[in-house]
């Protein structure tokens, strides 16, 4: 795993690792936000990277995706790569509910951040666990 951006390493919990990227967990139990960090040093934009790991970004994301989708049963996701604060390369998985604190609009900055306790962080981990351990056409090891 490459050095984290000191931000996310004060914002994100991290969880594990797929092939290229490593799976951070924003520390806000707002909404179930995710981060996917492509372990290459320098790069800063999606098409810095390597044909070969453009296509393995895409893959977990998709792979990632369907994850959440399954594990949260969100109305939307949103993924984006922004990186106008952490200029080191993420991209954003968030599972969005109509019911959520700031839904239809963008999730930044727009409510007080209220962090996880250890019991929502473990019981995410495992339901992200499990949901791998049932689908595991990507690999993935929990380094929490």
């Amino acid at each position: 795993m490459i050095k984290l951006h000191p931000r996310l390493e004060k914002d994100c919990i991290i969880i594990g690792e797929f092939s290229l990227c490593t799976l951070l967990l924003l520390n806000d139990a707002n909404y179930p936000w995710f981060i996917l960090l492509p372990n290459r040093e320098d790069i800063t934009e999606l098409h810095q990277l390597s044909v070969k790991d453009q296509q393995q970004l895409m893959a977990e994301s998709m792979y990632f995706s369907h994850c959440l989708e399954q594990v949260f049963q969100p109305d939307k996701l949103n993924i984006a790569a922004l990186g106008n604060l952490v200029p080191q390369l993420h991209v954003h998985h968030i599972a969005r509910f109509t019911t959520d604190a700031c839904w239809p609009s963008p999730v930044w900055g727009a409510v007080t951040v209220i962090p996880y306790n250890k019991k929502q962080i473990e019981n995410i981990i495992n339901q992200l666990f499990t949901w791998f351990k049932n689908n595991n056409d990507q690999p993935f090891s929990i380094l929490t």
